[in-house]
């Protein structure tokens, strides 16, 4: 696997690097705190062309490849886990599995305006009593003469609150397990969709999710997403780009929570010297660093896969089992380096330690992650 970075990536790393630096990494702690939904800043997401990273530019994106993508959200959650998010719902959940699975009149409704940024997507498959078990789902569609009615409810909808378009996951047939799932197109607009309060969470407070219910939302069967009975295989498959997107998110606030350890170990003595003299930091920021590049590599391997259209299940699971393991490690030591300082509000690396743990739960535990590499490996 080559490790040199095309022009072109670099190009891309450059603007998102600057972007970040200069208009999001000033705000961000006035945005976690205050719980803003960044809506300029999303929008200069869609200016700059992150919003569909690795869609083609005939739907809206901006053409570069998975690399760049993964490029792109460790420099955007670097300076703010908040925004990294919102970006990769809407790259990895929404613009994806449309752009693989639907059809040209959908690409053309849906996918264009989410990747250029004019319309924000989400993605619905986790329920109050459904999680890493989708096959137990509740919300259920029911043909309705030419289409459908869609009754049930999501949670911990990241974007929900300000989506335009929502990838639902519904039983369409009982009693089949996965193969009754089928998935759908839905405009948030729907009559009948609505959504709760923003849910109150430990980290990422700026990136707002909550519920979303659906009460009778007649829906037309040119908002099915592939085919009937084929909505399980959509939610894999688009969860194994997803990962990528998270553990390049992880990446990113990791290399924040490094480089600000580093930064404050060479500012701070302690006994007459710099922290950074002392052998135990030292030790700390070693383990740091190999985690952090560690990370990156997996993640990149599973970028460079999923770019050459070869299946990468047990590398995405690998990324993002290594890399918000490794978030949570490397935010802990920063934490710890930063003494009583790293633990209040003042210090933004109370604010790492916190938006990292996420990471490894949302779009798969780490528990789950385990079981998928494990299956893998055992089939040999």
């Amino acid at each position: 696997m080559s490790l040199e970075l095309t022009e072109e990536q670099v190009l891309l790393q450059q603007t998102a690097h600057d972007f970040a630096t200069n208009e999001v990494e000033p705000r961000a702690k006035e945005l976690d705190r205050d719980e803003i939904w960044p809506t300029d800043l999303v929008a200069r997401l869609g200016e700059l062309g992150l919003m569909g990273v690795a869609i083609s530019s005939d739907f809206g994106g901006s053409g570069f490849d998975h690399v760049s993508y993964a490029i792109a959200i460790e420099e955007v959650s670097r300076a703010c886990a908040s925004l990294g998010v919102i970006m990769s719902v809407n790259n990895s959940l929404a613009c994806d599995p449309v752009a693989r699975f639907g059809t040209d009149e959908q690409k053309r409704s849906f996918l264009t305006p989410m990747a250029a940024g004019k319309q924000l997507g989400c993605f619905g498959l986790t329920e109050p009593m459904s999680g890493s078990d989708a096959a137990t789902m509740a919300t259920f569609a029911e043909r309705d003469g030419a289409g459908w009615t869609l009754n049930g409810s999501k949670n911990f909808i990241t974007n929900g609150p300000h989506a335009d378009v929502m990838i639902v996951f519904a039983m369409t047939k009982r009693n089949v397990g996965h193969k009754g799932i089928t998935a759908f197109i839905v405009p948030t607009s729907t009559p009948g969709f609505s959504t709760s309060k923003k849910d109150e969470k430990l980290g990422i407070h700026a990136a707002h999710s909550c519920s979303v219910f659906f009460d009778n939302c007649k829906l037309s069967d040119d908002l099915r997403l592939g085919g009937e009975g084929e909505g399980f295989k959509v939610a894999l498959s688009t969860l194994d780009g997803g990962r990528i997107g998270i553990a390049a998110q992880a990446l990113g606030i990791a290399r924040a929570a490094y480089e600000k350890a580093v930064r404050y170990s060479q500012e701070r003595k302690a006994f007459g010297a710099p922290l950074a003299d002392k052998q135990a930091i030292q030790f700390m920021l070693a383990d740091m660093a190999t985690d952090l590049d560690a990370a990156r590599l997996l993640v990149h391997r599973a970028a460079r896969m999923k770019d050459r259209k070869l299946r990468h299940t047990s590398e995405s699971a690998m990324a993002k089992l290594f890399a918000s393991e490794a978030a949570t490690r490397i935010a802990h030591k920063s934490l710890q380096i930063h003494g009583g300082l790293g633990y209040t509000r003042e210090c933004d690396a109370e604010r790492h330690y916190r938006d990292a743990r996420i990471t490894e739960i949302y779009e798969g535990t780490s528990e789950i992650m385990r079981i998928v590499i494990a299956a893998n490996a055992l089939k040999g």
